[in-house]
């Protein structure tokens, strides 16, 4: 009865291991990679003068909701300091990205006084407008160029309305295969735009993202009611940029690029071969010292780790789809770092059933007995991993806690495998004379056990 019940844990364990990692597979989940392994591009934002905690935490809510618009898989923004700290793997538009996460998205609606499009306007000197001679510099009147055509200038006034006023915005295509932008308005914007449309009504009024005129459509009904479209010379790519930075907000904090770091594809790829090979070279040394030392125990430790491995995997890929979870390369050396650990544990094990041998026992009555005593050693060591892995995660920001992330991790798992697998598996090894007394692989070999008759 009390070999069945030392079964039980132990089948219990190996069922949840393979299963965890069955679902994981069937479901096409796998770990995702970060950006030093998959390749990418980061960069710090730095507000253009000092604001509070709380409009950075704004701008950052606002530049998240852009970077999930833009589909990048996993990305990681964190505020580092007064920094927003942008980390986006895998993105192949890195330019284009980049332009779009740190747009302030300044949208007002100012009316046209004069264009060259409609009116003489003094062409771009040094690649800026110039206003005609006797035309007002001030009350909000300034010379400003297109998004799409540099050299078409325009002469606008006051500030009309701003992108407050936006709800929601889509790129769409006209009946006429034209992109443009549907929008919509906010309940206390309606009313204020089609006074807008009235007062304006035939006239061109231009939309102005950033001091660039994306658009300046004629207005043609006075009232809209909630909605409207947003025409102009757009390509697919402008149409939908325009109207992903105006769904998701201005942000309100004029922020500066700083320390923008691109990391190719094949170095990522690079960076990732040269932690497997570490790892896994180190992995075979470990095993096969610990083998060599421990005989069959060693065997113990083996398939100990390939547990903890079964164990790792689901959780890390189950994240990555469901908690943006990416596995960067700190991340591989926690997972490196926690072989150390696990192993340490085993062979606390070990060397406590030695002393259960050197006092006169027998590998049978010293298995059960040495457990007892050497798991409160590995509680407690694993319980300073796991406190060090809490702070440093909690302490630190970027990959950083990756590293953190995976020790603490491994270190949990080390304490469940030890109960419930090392426990049992030694117990039922220990009473069995075909481990204990082989030749060379046996148990009472690699603890230095004299022969014992069963």
């Amino acid at each position: 009865m009390r070999r069945r019940s030392h079964w039980v844990p132990l089948l219990f364990t190996l069922v949840l291991a393979i299963g965890s990692m069955a679902a994981v597979l069937a479901a096409g989940y796998r770990p995702v990679l970060g950006l030093d392994l998959r390749g990418g591009v980061s960069v710090a934002l730095k507000p253009a003068h000092p604001v509070s905690k709380d409009i950075l935490n704004q701008a950052k809510n606002i530049i998240t909701n852009r970077v999930d618009a833009l589909g990048v898989a996993e990305p990681n923004i964190t505020l580092q300091g007064s920094d927003i700290v942008v980390q986006l793997p895998g993105v192949k538009d890195s330019q284009r990205a980049l332009s779009l996460i740190g747009q302030t998205a300044q949208l007002t609606f100012r009316p046209v006084l004069e264009s060259n499009g409609t009116q003489e306007v003094t062409a771009p000197t040094n690649g800026k407008c110039v206003a005609p001679t006797g035309l007002p510099a001030t009350d909000g009147i300034f010379p400003l160029s297109t998004a799409n055509n540099p050299t078409q200038c325009y002469i606008v006034g006051p500030v009309l309305l701003n992108g407050t006023i936006i709800h929601s915005a889509t790129a769409g295509l006209s009946t006429t295969g034209q992109w443009l932008v549907n929008f919509t308005t906010t309940s206390a914007g309606s009313g204020a735009f089609d006074a807008m449309a009235a007062k304006e009504y035939h006239q061109y009024v231009a939309i102005v993202l950033d001091n660039v005129v994306e658009s300046a459509p004629q207005i043609n009904a006075t009232a809209f009611h909630g909605s409207g479209q947003i025409s102009g010379s757009f390509t697919e790519t402008q149409a939908k940029d325009l109207a992903l930075v105006l769904s998701y907000g201005s942000l309100p904090v004029k922020l500066i690029q700083q320390n923008v770091q691109t990391v190719s594809a094949t170095l990522g790829a690079s960076s990732l071969r040269a932690g497997l090979v570490a790892g896994i070279g180190g992995l075979v040394f470990v095993l096969l010292y610990i083998i060599l030392y421990y005989r069959a125990l060693g065997l113990v430790a083996f398939f100990g780790l390939a547990l903890t491995f079964a164990f790792i995997w689901p959780v890390i890929s189950y994240l990555g789809h469901t908690a943006n979870f990416a596995l960067t390369l700190a991340g591989v050396t926690g997972m490196i770092v926690s072989i150390g650990i696990n192993v340490d544990s085993y062979v606390v094990y070990f060397e406590r059933l030695k002393d259960e041998i050197r006092s006169g026992k027998t590998v049978r009555s010293s298995v059960d007995r040495g457990f007892r005593r050497a798991f409160r050693t590995v509680v407690v060591a694993d319980a300073v991993s796991f406190i060090g892995a809490v702070l440093l995660y909690l302490l630190s920001v970027g990959p950083v806690r990756g590293f953190a992330f995976m020790l603490g991790l491994s270190t949990l798992i080390d304490v469940f495998t030890s109960y419930f697998f090392t426990r049992p598996l030694v117990i039922l090894m220990g009473r069995n004379p075909t481990f204990t007394e082989a030749r060379f692989m046996g148990v009472g070999r690699g603890l230095a056990a004299p022969a014992v008759t069963q």
